[in-house]
């Protein structure tokens, strides 16, 4: 594939087809949806609410898996349900923990296709990255889970499955009947893990109505951080349909050096993605967008780049995330330099932007940003192969 290679790889996106006449998953499901189906199974129209309200606050607050828990529902209720419904997350496959206490799991879901999902606790947060796609559509040269095709979008139970099973790995669940556990060890929620969420939104969407309703996870919309690299058509419906916070992938202050390293600018250039930025209905200082930049040595990193990062953003309530690049085997790029980072950094906090330099965390089982992929796919790029794709090779 040559840099100037026509952006193909996002029709390969496949919805999950779900076997036919199976039990239906409660995870993931809105509150619409489950009334709904509580309502096909049987229940009475009139107590639809009040049951749906139940079920939500065991499954969701409580964390409970199995019916017959659910002692507030009669027996012959509970039967009725178990009958029809299935309350399942996907699988932990395998589970590391780094020296600075990342934890990395490998997620199975259904097909056997496998994700992951990266628990990063902090003095005063735990930050929970979530997958939102088996893959990636969109082949960033600097990024490893980009070297994965994309297999499939994950459903919204898969989506907020993760948060669920962090949770059971944490013991974060509260237990009926005891005092209320203020401290939050899933304080925040990114989605930054494998795939692009604007090109499964809808799965999103849901998955964080659930995320964000306050009977049950209770993450406030400020808590819950969705990255893209810019799919513009989708930008405006985030904040409509989800409202929550917004990070870019940015990475480059041309559009050269962006079609290299982000191929998805070739459909949406760097001045359409800052347009649809402005018109983000939400933009004010206390919900800044935050602008991820990967330094990469000798390709975006100098003054130059700097300063007109700086002018192209003007107007725009904004941060800009500093990452130094995690290095993967075969990558084409290296990290800039320590003091180049900074030299770069004080650019922009000089210009009046907060520019923190992101500390990496869990390089050491390869948990860092850009390095997730799935074991499903194990096979190795050579470097020369990965080079000649990202459109380096002379």
């Amino acid at each position: 594939m040559t840099a100037n290679a026509p952006i193909t790889q996002d029709v390969l996106t496949i919805p999950r087809k779900l076997p036919e006449g199976g039990k239906t998953n409660i995870v993931g499901l809105t509150r619409d949806q489950l009334r709904d189906a509580l309502i096909a199974a049987g229940t009475p129209e009139r107590q639809a609410k009040m049951r749906l309200g139940q079920i939500w606050q065991w499954v969701y607050h409580f964390g409970i898996r199995d019916f017959a828990a659910m002692t507030n529902l009669a027996k012959d209720y509970r039967a009725l349900l178990a009958e029809h419904f299935v309350i399942e997350v996907p699988e932990v496959v395998s589970r590391q923990i780094s020296a600075d206490g990342t934890r990395k799991y490998l997620v199975r879901i259904a097909g056997g296709h496998e994700v992951e999902t990266v628990y990063i606790p902090e003095e005063n947060r735990g930050t929970l990255c979530i997958s939102s796609q088996v893959g990636c559509t969109l082949t960033c040269s600097f990024c490893h889970t980009g070297t994965q095709k994309l297999v499939r979008n994950l459903t919204a139970g898969e989506i907020v499955g993760q948060v669920m099973l962090a949770r059971d790995d944490l013991g974060e669940w509260p237990k009926p009947g005891e005092p209320k556990d203020e401290t939050r060890l899933v304080s925040n929620v990114v989605l930054m893990g494998m795939g692009e969420p604007l090109y499964n939104f809808e799965n999103v969407r849901d998955a964080m109505k659930v995320v964000m309703d306050n009977e049950g996870l209770t993450l406030s919309r400020r808590r819950i951080t969705l990255s893209t690299s810019g799919i513009v058509p989708e930008i405006a419906r985030t904040a409509e349909e989800i409202g929550c916070l917004l990070a870019v992938s940015f990475h480059a202050t041309t559009d050269e050096v962006r079609d290299r390293l982000v191929p998805v600018n070739k459909k949406w250039n760097i001045a359409t993605l800052l347009d649809a930025l402005r018109e983000y209905p939400r933009l004010s200082n206390s919900e800044r967008i935050t602008f991820e930049y990967v330094m990469l040595k000798g390709v975006n990193d100098s003054d130059a780049d700097a300063r007109r990062l700086v002018k192209l953003i003007a107007g725009i309530p904004a941060k800009i995330n500093l990452i130094p690049f995690n290095e993967w085997p075969g990558a084409p790029y290296e990290r800039s330099d320590w003091e180049r980072i900074e030299a770069f950094a004080d650019i922009i906090y000089k210009a009046g932007y907060a520019s923190p330099i992101r500390t990496p965390r869990g390089e050491d089982i390869m948990a860092a940003c850009g390095q997730l992929k799935s074991a499903t796919e194990r096979a190795r790029k050579s470097a020369r192969e990965i080079a000649a794709e990202a459109g380096l090779s002379g």
